[in-house]
């Protein structure tokens, strides 16, 4: 299943498989979203699969919210999972 994205309420929800087939094109459209706006908030509750490339792209866009000084908000089950895997990765 692709990836696709909605905007409802000023969060984005993505819905789908964000995998090394999708995470790519995801990062692309975040990094433009975080070049032109200082709070991204994004759900991850309707993804079906997140694999090791999407952990990886999560972690991306965090690193550019930070360089950019936008805020980067993920949101939803497993998100807790997503920010202990960077926090681990970050502490290396």
């Amino acid at each position: 299943m692709a990836l696709q994205i909605f905007k409802k309420n000023n969060t984005f929800e993505l819905s789908g498989n964000l995998n090394s087939q999708t995470s790519r094109s995801f990062i692309i459209h975040f990094e433009y979203l975080l070049n032109n706006f200082k709070i991204i908030t994004v759900s991850i509750d309707k993804l079906t699969e997140i694999d090791a490339s999407g952990v990886e792209a999560f972690k991306t866009l965090i690193a550019i919210s930070l360089k950019s000084n936008s805020m980067f908000y993920i949101t939803g089950n497993g998100s807790s999972d997503i920010y202990n895997h960077r926090s681990n990765a970050f502490a290396a």
